[in-house]
């Protein structure tokens, strides 16, 4: 998949994303905590798990913090990006594998579940169908995927997103940086309406697309493969 500019082919938000990520999204701890309940309905016990995008190593540590029976297997196509996953993940290394690439470079499985958390806005529709394809064949009949990320909130994206973008810097933000940067996503991050994305999840043969996260710009669903 030839895909949009890696944002995180530059080291400065390499460095800070571990950091910065949690002050960034609304209750990021929380979707992680929400994203191991969903995936445990259908992997009570042992399990594996495929994360795509697993860059930074963020939804790894917490999944494995909450579920010690559960393995890891994280695809993400950046170098820097793994690097800072191995460093995140190092109290579980023993049940993490993380590999170089998208999903269609990770291991056949068949997983239990799957996640794929702060990436599919990332994606224009054929490379997200193409993603989320090559997720659902390597789920095991059944097996729960989540997904979440900047949606487009239909007639208002901009202001959801310059909201998500004032959340992101604070009180400290100067007055039009956040409309700034709601223009700069906009323009970078090929969006999908709420109807657009579960549309793709269907196609790419999930069942069931609920959401369950919703959080200024960001959208959260769990279904079934």
């Amino acid at each position: 998949m030839n895909g949009n500019p890696n944002p995180f082919q530059n080291l400065a938000p390499v460095s800070d994303y571990a950091l910065e990520t949690p002050r960034k999204v609304p209750g990021l701890a929380d979707l992680h905590k929400m994203a191991a309940l969903l995936l445990a309905e259908q992997a009570p016990g042992a399990a594996d798990i495929l994360v795509v995008g697993a860059g930074g190593g963020l939804e790894i540590r917490a999944m494995a913090e909450m579920r010690p029976d559960w393995r890891f297997t994280g695809v993400d196509p950046s170098p820097a990006m793994l690097d800072i996953a191995r460093q995140t993940t190092s109290f579980c290394a023993e049940r993490t594998q993380l590999n170089h690439g998208t999903a269609i470079d990770a291991p056949a499985g068949p997983f239990d579940g799957a996640v794929c958390l702060l990436t599919l806005h990332f994606l224009d529709w054929h490379e997200r169908l193409e993603t989320l394809q090559e997720i659902r064949r390597r789920l095991k009949p059944g097996g729960v995927f989540v997904a979440a990320h900047h949606t487009e909130i239909e007639g208002q994206a901009h202001l959801w997103l310059a909201r998500s973008a004032a959340f992101a810097v604070g009180p400290t933000s100067a007055p039009g940086q956040a409309a700034a940067s709601a223009k700069a996503m906009a323009e970078r991050l090929p969006l999908l309406s709420q109807d657009r994305e579960e549309a793709c999840f269907r196609e790419a043969g999930f069942r069931q697309p609920s959401l369950f996260y919703a959080a200024l710009s960001f959208r959260g669903w769990a279904m079934t493969g």
